[in-house]
């Protein structure tokens, strides 16, 4: 599930300052110099179903994780993990709670973010 119209897409920022935000909101990240992938893992008690849900940047300056270089971050995802297979994004019925835990943690990285660039 992609999440539409919000201000973090399209925005580019340090990745010092995208790092620290996001670690201090409880996601994990990976990356590979030009991209940088956070992922916030959902665990479901009730259905016993995890989720993760992605933030994804690129460099348009310098390399990740280079602390000045500069990340662009791309539309927000929802997946659902299925062991051993992986993340699904599309053709799934997520559960509401679930999309407004995301929705929250978007308008908190927007927050967060907004705090770190002022």
């Amino acid at each position: 599930m992609k999440f539409e119209a919000h201000e973090l897409e399209g925005l580019e920022i340090e990745f010092q300052a995208l790092e620290n935000v996001m670690d201090g909101l409880g996601f994990t990240h990976v990356w590979d110099y030009e991209r940088v992938t956070f992922d916030y893992k959902i665990v479901d008690q009730v259905r016993d179903d995890v989720y993760y849900f992605r933030v994804q940047g690129y460099a348009i300056e310098g390399e990740i994780p280079q602390p000045h270089s500069i990340v662009k971050i791309m539309k927000t995802f929802l997946g659902k993990h299925y062991y051993p297979h992986g993340v699904e994004y599309d053709n799934e019925e997520f559960p509401k709670h679930i999309v407004e835990k995301c929705k929250k943690k978007i308008a908190g990285v927007q927050k967060q973010l907004a705090e770190e660039v002022n």
